[in-house]
Formats: structure tokens, sequence, C-alpha cells
């Protein structure tokens, strides 16, 4: 009985590694029916995956000052305790997005509550940390999301999308889980915002410039 139970092991564990590198190279839609189907492998090469999109957009979207790590995680427990509810696997990518702007909208807005009491996350520093902050960009860095902490979150998170991330507006839209025309909205009104300021700040000036972003009126 001990050996049929060691072999059943030894046979679970190689299915496994053997599935390893036929998921890592599937598409979305095979990666999210295999998560659903509670395929050993597909949580690893999910992370393995999209990892990188999740902890960039959350850098763009909460700034310097937070570390982002314990909150890529809290994403990827969310995406797959909520898998199951994905219906289309095609949009799988899609639906990483969402969670990824649900929590940062989430982090934004706990930001300003331990801000307006002068907490930090762990409730005792002051929430914005400005490290080796003696450059120009470094300033400029911290200056604008001083600006970004101005505009509420949905805003902000579709500024991120659309002008920093480069998504096109119909990608925005699924993002945020509006309508075209809403995030189209959402994200003119944080660029008139966002110019607004920077064009008072002379370190931002030069900085909004670099972002190579496109004006509302030019986005597809």
């Amino acid at each position: 009985m001990a050996q049929l139970a060691t072999r059943q092991v030894s046979h679970d564990v190689a299915a496994t590694a053997a599935a390893m590198p036929s998921l890592a190279d599937a598409d979305d839609a095979t990666l999210a029916r295999a998560l659903i189907d509670k395929n050993a492998a597909a949580p690893r090469v999910t992370w393995a995956r999209f990892s990188p999109l999740v902890r960039r957009i959350l850098r763009r979207s909460l700034g310097p000052q937070h570390d982002v790590e314990d909150i890529v995680q809290d994403v990827f427990l969310c995406l797959f305790e909520r898998v199951h509810t994905l219906r289309d696997p095609v949009a799988f990518k899609a639906f990483v997005i969402a969670i990824t702007v649900r929590t940062a909208r989430y982090e934004i807005r706990r930001a300003r509550v331990r801000r307006w009491v002068g907490l930090s996350r762990t409730a005792d520093l002051p929430d914005l940390r400005v490290v080796a902050a003696d450059t120009t960009s470094q300033h400029a860095l911290i200056h604008f999301y001083q600006v970004l902490g101005r505009i509420n979150e949905r805003d902000r998170t579709a500024f991120v999308l659309r002008f920093i991330e480069g998504m096109e507006a119909a990608e925005v839209a699924a993002a945020l889980e509006v309508s075209v025309p809403t995030a189209r909205r959402c994200f003119t009104r944080a660029w008139e915002r966002v110019t607004f300021f920077a064009q008072r700040d002379p370190f931002l000036v030069d900085y909004l410039g670099k972002l190579e972003v496109t004006s509302p009126e030019e986005t597809p």
C-alpha cells in the first residue's frame, strides 16, 4: 500500500512537472481554463506571466512611497479565489488587470485615510517617504504623485492606465468596469488636472513631457 501511495505521489509530481512547459507556452484562455480546473501548475504559471504587469500597474498607480510586494500577493490571492467567476477565458488578462485596478483603488483610498490622520501603512510614521530625493527627476516624481494624490482614485487610475501604461480607451474601460465614454471622461479630467498643476510646478513641466503621453484629443 505504501509503495502504491509513493508511486501515486511520484506520478502526480511528474504530471505537474510535465504540465509546466505546456502551460507556460499556452495562450491566456488555456491558462485560465487550467486555473479554473485547479491544474496544480496553473497558479505558478499565472504568477510568472502576470506578476510583472500587476507589479508595474501598482507601482505606477500608487507611487514610490508604497512597497507593493504585499499588495501584489493580495491581487493574486483575490485572482485565485475569483477566477471561477471569469465567464470568458479569452478575457483572462483583462480580468487580471481589473482585479489589480480594484486593489490599487482600494489602497489609494486607504492611503488617503492614513494621510488624513497622519499615519503610514504601519500606523506609526508619516505616509510620504522621500528617499534620496536629491535629483531633479526624483523631486519631479515625488511632485507628480503629489499631484495624482489630489485626484479621485478612479480618475487617477484611468490616467495611469491610459497615459503611462499606454492602454486604449476600451482597455481602460474594461479595467475600470465602466463604459468607454465614462473611461474617456475619467482620464480627460485627470489629464486636465495634472496639466493644470504641472504648468505651475517647475519640477513637473519637463517631467510630464518625458512621459510621452498623448493628449485626450488624440486618444483613439
